[in-house]
């Protein structure tokens, strides 16, 4: 993957906006993020409070969001940005199973806060990984679980299975996996995460299955797990007026911003976003001369 001046992550208004304005300010833009069919905006039929447009599907508006940022010369990747870390002067995104690296970062990732299952915190980098690309060689010839949340998944299980010995599957909330794939999906329905005996025990409303370890993949990562160190306010990120979140060079814009939770409101800060980002990375570059 390229190296940008401005990474965005998300799939949303906010991430759009932020898009075409980094742009034109002449940033080189990459915007990461899962599809937005999954979204209620995607799903609603009729948005009649968003100015210039009295009747509009939300279908029909993001449709028209993405190809106006990509005319604009955004480019586009799709998968969950699982980490962000700063590297010096710049950040390296880990985005499904590729690496960014950028300049800058903005935050555009929603109001979801994904819920965790009972244990699994506690666990998280002891026998229970987010990331397949990260730890799927420790567990060659292994047993592991994957327990995901949508389709995205279903390649995360086919990755790890050049690994792993055996690997089992479940799904967190409906979603399709293909009849022939190279893993045994089980219907059990997760509930919770144990260690015994040095592996991960794994609950569900079946019975109890145990294994070397267990991957969970979700299409969004909570924004203090995402960035660590990233100050909250009641969930949501905490920006100043410029969008400016408590880490330099990263930014924040839309739902996960607080309220309201508005497409206007998250336009705007988009935008906002784009424009901060610009000149702190211009101001930057002439105190590095």
């Amino acid at each position: 993957m390229n190296p940008c001046d401005l990474l965005i992550i998300g799939s949303g208004p906010a991430a759009y906006s932020c898009a075409m304005t980094a742009c034109k300010r002449n940033l080189k833009v990459t915007v990461a993020g899962a599809s937005a069919k999954d979204t209620w905006l995607w799903r609603a039929e009729h948005i009649t409070n968003y100015p210039g447009l009295p009747d509009v599907s939300g279908q029909a508006l993001l449709e028209t969001f993405h190809a106006q940022a990509l005319h604009a010369g955004a480019a586009f990747v799709h998968g969950v940005a699982r980490q962000v870390q700063p590297m010096g002067s710049g950040f390296m995104t880990l985005i499904g199973n590729d690496i960014a690296e950028s300049k800058a970062v903005a935050l555009c990732v929603g109001a979801a806060r994904p819920q965790m299952l009972p244990g699994e915190e506690e666990l998280l980098g002891r026998g229970v990984s987010w990331c397949g690309t990260c730890d799927g060689m420790f567990y060659r010839g292994k047993e592991v679980a994957v327990l995901s949340a949508w389709e995205d998944g279903v390649e995360e299980a086919i990755f790890l299975a050049g690994f792993a010995g055996k690997v089992d599957y479940y799904r967190l909330a409906p979603h399709e996996v293909p009849a022939n794939a190279p893993f045994t999906l089980l219907q059990g329905k997760p509930l919770f995460l144990a260690k015994q005996d040095g592996r991960i025990l794994l609950t569900t409303d079946e019975g109890e299955k145990d294994y070397d370890g267990v991957f969970l993949f979700r299409p969004s990562v909570a924004p203090d797990r995402l960035l660590p160190g990233l100050k909250l306010d009641g969930g949501f990120i905490r920006v100043d007026r410029r969008m400016a979140t408590s880490m330099p060079r990263v930014y924040a814009a839309g739902d996960c911003t607080g309220l309201p939770l508005q497409i206007a409101k998250a336009v705007g800060e988009g935008n906002v976003a784009a424009i901060s980002a610009a000149e702190d990375l211009v101001r930057e570059n002439k105190e590095a001369l």
